[in-house]
Parts: C-alpha cells; structure tokens; sequence
C-alpha cells in the first residue's frame, strides 16, 4: 500500500493527489519493455540473414546498446547488410547492364542473385550453429566494420 508523500495517509497508487490533504503524488516514470530482452544472441545472428529483411535485423542489432559488445553479432550483422548490398548491385545496378546485352549473357544477373541467395542460406545455417564463417569479400569487410568502435 503506498501512502501520501505529504501526510502520510494511505493513498492508492493510481492517486495522483490525496484525497486527505490534496497533496500532488510523485509519479513514477513508466518503464518501457526492452525490446530484445529476450532475444538471445543467437536468434538476432539469425534474423541478420533472412533475405531481403535481414538489413532491418542487422540494423536493430548495429543501433542497440544490447548488443554494442558483442563482436561476433556485431560481424553478423554487418555481414548480412553487405550481402543485402550485393544482392542490391546484382538486382538493380548489373541486371540491367546485362539484359542490355545481346545472347545468353542477360541470365547472368538470375545467376549472381541466386548466388546471393544461395549466401543468405548459407549463412543463416552457419549463424544457427552459432559459427562465425567470413564469406569471401564480404566477411573481410565485415571483419573490419565489427572491430571498429
């Protein structure tokens, strides 16, 4: 039971002045839920790989203070938005270069982001047995992202 701040009579905690007195109540400041309280680091290594959304994952983890220490997250991380930035090249910057071009070279842009795709998978089994495996290119700079601060 909480009482009054100013007399000391019994007020509920919904009271914001007391009902004796009139006194003003101090308000307690609400609380807000954690997020990624029970998100385990395992799960958001995982979230960082799933195609085509894993750079919203990656940046929830990049941005939270949760995670700030962690480097192999850290690495998933920034590893899942640079395959997301080569499916983006591959998709949007060489798939239209190379449908221009005439013969059989218009499916190469299918084959890059199957490749790509083919990563996302890859990865994802890789961040579930909580292995931390550089692919080529990328992992090096996502090596290189996750030991700065």
């Amino acid at each position: 039971m909480a009482f009054c701040s100013q007399c000391g009579k019994p007020v509920t905690p919904a009271d914001r002045f007391c009902a004796h007195c009139g006194g003003a109540q101090p308000v307690e400041p609400q609380r807000h839920a954690d997020l990624f309280g029970g998100l385990s680091p395992r799960v958001a290594s995982i979230l960082c790989y799933v195609p085509m959304l894993g750079w919203i994952g990656s940046i929830v983890v990049l941005a939270s203070d949760r995670f700030r220490n962690n480097r192999a997250l850290r690495f998933h991380a920034f590893q899942g938005l640079y395959l997301f930035v080569a499916w983006l090249i591959a998709d949007h910057v060489l798939g239209p270069m190379l449908r221009m071009l005439p013969g059989p070279m218009y499916r190469a842009d299918k084959l890059l982001e199957l490749i790509v795709f083919g990563g996302w998978i890859f990865m994802i089994i890789k961040a579930a047995h909580e292995e931390t495996y550089a692919l080529p290119i990328i992992g090096d700079l996502a090596q290189k992202s996750a030991s700065e601060q």
